[in-house]
């Protein structure tokens, strides 16, 4: 395309469940509009979205693709996502930059749980949603149930735009409510169709279909219902088109289309729907940003003549080429080699070349205007979640918030010495999938991966042997498990007496140790009187104490909550020390411990599930298997949220679990709560595992 109006721009992510077909609709878009000249195909993996090798060999989408096309005087830009929960970061990234939020429904399942994802991040970031029914080809469709549960999940705003007239095998006609006219496709791929009147057997619904979404426009605009009953209780075509565009971006109406997107049938008139009734970037609501080094807000309106101003939301290393930002210009407009300042960095950046995607291919762009999609390659210092902007605006445009994470694994090297390839290549893929998250953890002596599921983590292992050549072993992590004591002892003593030639080691003490409430911490306190312990031995008799708190005297995990106070001891003029005093004060400690009713206390984790009713009993039995707690429940449509509280060392596996059960329509999110008391007959298998350990080591 040559200069772009930016009015003329539609911004739409496709989003959905996994298997709802986005791909091959999006596909079957950029067929019908000349942008691709062979409709790829998932089997013989040959679609655009999904060329990484993954994607291919798995069938399914993996990453967000950014996708552009052109219909007539219009430019297209599309972000098809993954459906599947493990990769949500990707449709949350592609929600906050988009205008429309395109959600494909499976004729044949209705509304699932990645329907409600995409609807609930479409809502967060306050775009404009359509469903769009697909599959209507397939054996099972069954298009009236999928709206009447639309209905049910997001009320009477659902409205029929367009309904089949004979979906299953051979589908091919729909009855286009706004137009007025039956569709009548050729089943080639390319989405031709002819139109003719409607039927008598269909005219009376789509009358009355057309005169409610006249009655909800009209309704809203007293001039325009003013117009409605003067013109016979009718609009023209140009005042439907306004008014059901303002109506769509005001979230009164949310349409409902139809496709069977292998055919291309419904896709043609999907892309003109897109087209003539939702919003361009000139209509999206102001981008809210901080001013650089403050807490004040501000609108970055979208403005064509505006500073530049552009946000990355996703980053992408591609072999020979490098990193690659991919970028949404929220004003102005950025040209080739425009200089721009990053400002959560206070890096200035030169954009050196400005491209256009379409999956994996790219092409020249020598401008990219407000509302525009684009990337650029090898900026130094860039990634997700950044505002470049030019000199005359300092501001940052608040961060898309990532969901956390679900499971953790623990990772080693397979080869000694690739430590630091290992290091390089997490965070490279971190920097493409924020979701994706690791660290080294020194107490468990692990280096700790996480993700949104089990299948997340093995695509990025699989990701960092492909690319960095780097093989490593996955185990499951350690529990950070805590040690405490329930009793109290009045007085435990212990001395340390050592003579080995010249100077001795002399340094002898007396400890009380006490519980103190869960979450309180360590306290040490000195009652020593009368120079029983000379006041320059204290500190060494704590410092031996908060040493021996690093691996505890029942399993070796670090101990909490615990008052520890020296309250008597003897010392020797010539052999005391502040080490004899240390040693003496941790062998005290140790001896104390295990005198005063230890016990091992678990991390607690709240979870909160949703899941369809039909599932509850499943998962509240397999939650309790868990060791779990039943907090309480709740409804949302025909979603039931358990909340219950689960230890940490029954939860590793159960991202996968709760999808198995569902069907994969369960999801879940945790958060710490707690450290709770561990039951004593697994805290004798834990204590005997980690006895063992030491043994061996």
């Amino acid at each position: 395309m040559g200069n772009i109006n930016p009015e003329k721009i539609r911004n739409v992510v496709i989003a959905g469940h996994g298997g709802s077909g986005k791909t091959i609709l999006a596909e079957s878009i950029l067929f019908t509009t000349g942008a691709t000249n062979r409709f790829g195909k998932i089997a013989d993996g040959s679609t655009t979205s999904d060329y990484n090798k993954d994607e291919i060999s798995r069938g399914i989408s993996i990453n967000s693709s950014v996708l552009s096309t052109a219909w007539e005087d219009y430019k297209l830009n599309i972000i098809d996502t993954p459906g599947y929960t493990d990769f949500t970061g990707s449709v949350k990234s592609a929600m906050r930059i988009m205008d429309t939020a395109l959600i494909v429904v499976n004729a044949a399942e209705g509304v699932e749980v990645g329907t409600e994802i995409a609807v609930n991040y479409s809502k967060e970031y306050g775009i404009e949603s359509c469903f769009i029914v697909n599959k209507l080809d397939s054996e099972k469709a069954n298009f009236d149930n999928c709206l009447s549960q639309l209905r049910e999940a997001y009320g009477s705003h659902v409205a029929e735009i367009q309904f089949p007239v004979n979906e299953g095998a051979g589908f091919d006609t729909i009855v286009d409510v706004l137009k007025m006219k039956l569709i009548k496709f050729a089943l080639d791929g390319k989405g031709s169709y002819t139109e003719y009147d409607i039927p008598v057997d269909q005219i009376e619904k789509a009358t009355q279909l057309h005169q409610e979404l006249i009655e909800i426009v009209a309704e809203e605009d007293e001039e325009m219902m003013s117009r409605f009953f003067d013109e016979g209780g009718t609009l023209t075509e140009a005042e439907l088109i306004e008014g059901l565009s303002r109506e769509i971006k005001a979230k009164k109406i949310l349409p409902v289309l139809c496709a069977a997107g292998e055919t291309s049938v419904g896709t043609k008139p999907l892309i003109e729907f897109l087209c003539k009734y939702c919003p361009s970037p000139l209509d999206a609501a102001p981008f809210m940003a901080k001013k650089s080094g403050t807490d004040d807000y501000v609108e970055v309106p979208p403005i064509q003549g505006g500073e530049p101003t552009i946000f990355v939301f996703k980053t992408l290393s591609e072999p020979h080429v490098g990193e690659m930002s991919f970028f949404r210009v929220l004003a102005g407009k950025v040209n080739a080699g425009m200089d721009l300042t990053n400002q959560n960095k206070n890096k200035v950046e030169r954009l050196t070349q400005i491209f256009q995607m379409n999956g994996k291919n790219r092409k020249d762009m020598a401008e990219a205007v407000i509302g525009d999609i684009g990337a650029v390659v090898k900026l130094k210092d860039t990634h997700v979640n950044n505002t470049l902007t030019g000199k005359g605006l300092a501001v940052t445009i608040d961060p898309i918030v990532f969901p956390d994470s679900l499971i953790e694994q623990a990772l080693t090297s397979k080869s000694k010495g690739d430590e630091d390839k290992i290091s390089s290549g997490l965070s490279h893929l971190h920097e493409e999938d924020p979701t994706f998250l690791f660290h080294f953890d020194p107490e468990l002596g692990q280096t700790i991966i996480s993700g949104q599921g089990e299948l997340h983590l093995a695509i990025i292992i699989a990701r960092l042997k492909e690319k960095y050549g780097v093989e490593v072993n996955i185990v499951q992590p350690r529990i950070p498990f805590r040690e405490t004591i329930k009793g109290k002892v009045e007085s435990v003593e212990y001395k340390h007496k050592k003579q080995s030639g010249g100077h001795g080691q002399f340094g002898h003490v007396f400890l009380r140790l006490e519980p103190r409430k869960r979450g309180t911490g360590f306290e040490f306190a000195n009652e020593v009187v009368g120079g029983a312990i000379p006041t320059k031995f204290i500190p060494a008799v704590e410092k031996g104490v908060t040493e021996a708190l690093i691996k505890g005297p029942l399993a070796h995990y670090p101990v909490v909550d615990v008052k520890v106070t020296v309250h008597y001891g003897s010392y020797h003029d010539v052999d005391s020390s502040e080490m004899a005093f240390k040693i003496a004060g941790a062998q005290a400690f140790k001896k104390g411990f295990l005198d005063s009713k230890p016990v091992l206390l678990e991390p607690i984790y709240e979870i909160e599930v949703t899941v369809p009713e039909t599932f509850m009993g499943d998962v509240m039995g397999d939650i309790s298997s868990r060791r779990g707690k039943i907090a309480g429940m709740d409804s949302n449509g025909k979603m039931q949220i358990i909340k219950a509280s689960v230890p940490l060392s029954e939860l590793h596996d159960y991202a996968t679990k709760l999808r198995s059960i569902t069907q994969g329509r369960g999801i879940f999110k945790r958060k710490f709560s707690h450290y709770e008391e561990v039951p004593k007959e697994v805290e004798t298998k834990i204590v005997a595992e980690s006895q063992k350990e030491q043994v061996e080591a």
